[in-house]
């Protein structure tokens, strides 16, 4: 079990290990939106999306780190269309065995402290409807679902499986 952890944001000289373990994340466990090895992304497009990322108000990259190795990742992405611009997707990865160590959970609540610091009045996210425990979390901080995709991944084993959207808004204070 890991007690000690870091969360950061990211820097360049991660890209090789992040390309390294985003793979093996897809590969254990079906609540990806990828299987093992698709869409993978080179070390060199994750320098990109990190320099991008530090270049971009509206962008966050954190890493979560343990021993010295990257354990897992999220990531706010929003867009540069000013309809859009105050709100970011969340995304987050972690390597399984690090699940259940609040890893996640503290990537998370780093990120939401980011947008409101930021003035992101809505954070939105997708996940799979069969993924009960990471949406109980997000409705801890907030999230509510917005919407149902029915039939939206297919997974290994050729069955259909709901995707959520949901979201959190921040209304100022």
């Amino acid at each position: 079990m890991t007690n000690h952890y870091t969360i950061r944001h990211a820097q360049l000289q991660d890209a090789p290990r992040l390309s390294a373990i985003r793979p093996v994340i897809d590969g254990e466990t079906e609540f990806m939106d990828r299987e093992k090895g698709e869409a993978f992304i080179t070390p060199e497009e994750f320098r990109t999306i990190i320099q991008t990322d530090e270049e971009t108000p509206n962008h966050l990259f954190l890493v979560a780190e343990t021993d010295g190795e990257i354990v897992g990742f999220s990531r706010c992405e929003g867009s540069p269309l000013k309809r859009s611009a105050h709100k970011v997707e969340f995304g987050v990865c972690l390597l399984k065995a690090h699940w259940g160590n609040g890893i996640g959970r503290r990537l998370l609540e780093q990120s939401l402290q980011w947008a409101d610091i930021q003035q992101i009045r809505k954070v939105t996210l997708t996940v799979l409807a069969d993924n009960h425990k990471a949406i109980k979390l997000y409705e801890q901080y907030g999230f509510k679902t917005e919407g149902i995709l029915v039939d939206d991944k297919r997974l290994s084993d050729g069955t259909y499986h709901d995707t959520l959207i949901m979201g959190r808004i921040q209304t100022p204070h």
